[in-house]
This record gives structure tokens, C-alpha cells and sequence, in this order.
């Protein structure tokens, strides 16, 4: 056995784990979202209940605006990251007790589901956008 071929089962070794690694801390992830709190629902639980709660406040125009504000987000996590801010955004909806989707409640429960470590992302997006962030800035702070 050739020391080149040695190196080559042991880059390969390497990069199995690698991947396997970061394949179960996704899988572990998901299962913690999945796992019930308290009151007996889990995260995702909550998040699908004010999607479908709200699902019929949202026109096609508040639906493409959410759609534009994903679209930093890496193909393979947008459809994650939308449903967990669309959870959000109907969550802010039925606490304000809105009979419709506006752009400000878009732009709150996006604020709001979104980590601060990516609101440097949230903030460029919504400039290109043209939306003035003043009046959201205290959610910046939460």
C-alpha cells in the first residue's frame, strides 16, 4: 500500500465525519424545534399554527415582498427561513389583531425571526428596498 493511497482513505475518513457531522447537527437542530415546550407544542408547532391561522390575510403583493426579503438566504434555507418568519409576521398579525398582512407587520415579524447576527443582511435588504428602518429600530434592540 502506497503512502499516497494511505493519504487518500484518510482525507476520505476525514471528510465522511466532516459531512456526517454536519449533517446530524441539522438533523438534531430540527429535532429540538420538533421537541414539545410547556404548553405542549413545540416551535414548529407554533410557527405552522400562524401560518394557517393567517393564510388567508395575505395578498399575492405581501407574499412576493416576503419572497424578495428571503432571497439573501442560501436556496437550500429559504423555504426554513420563510416559514419560520411567515410564522412570525402571522404571529405579530393576530397579537395586533389585524384583519390583513401589511407591509409594516412584514417587516416587524421579519425583524423579529430573524437573528441579530444576520440583521446587518435584514437592514442592506431592506434599503435596496427603499424602507425606511427608523420607527423599527427599537426592534433591532429586542
Amino acid at each position: 500500500m502506497s503512502g499516497g493511497f494511505a493519504l487518500f482513505i484518510i482525507g476520505w475518513i476525514v471528510l465522511m465525519i466532516g459531512l456526517m457531522s454536519i449533517g446530524g447537527f441539522f438533523m438534531f437542530r430540527k429535532f429540538l424545534k420538533r421537541m414539545p415546550k410547556e404548553d405542549g407544542k413545540s416551535t414548529m408547532d407554533w410557527e405552522e399554527y400562524y401560518v394557517d391561522q393567517t393564510i388567508h390575510m395575505w395578498s399575492n403583493e405581501q407574499k412576493a415582498l416576503l419572497e424578495e426579503l428571503v432571497s439573501p438566504v442560501p436556496e437550500l434555507f429559504r423555504d426554513v427561513a420563510k416559514q419560520k418568519i411567515a410564522g412570525r409576521i402571522g404571529q405579530v398579525a393576530l397579537e395586533k389583531n389585524s384583519r390583513e398582512i401589511t407591509e409594516d407587520i412584514i417587516i416587524e415579524g421579519y425583524i423579529l425571526a430573524t437573528p441579530k447576527r444576520d440583521h446587518k443582511f435584514l437592514i442592506k435588504k431592506l434599503e435596496e428596498k427603499q424602507i425606511d428602518i427608523t420607527p423599527y429600530q427599537p426592534l433591532f434592540e429586542q
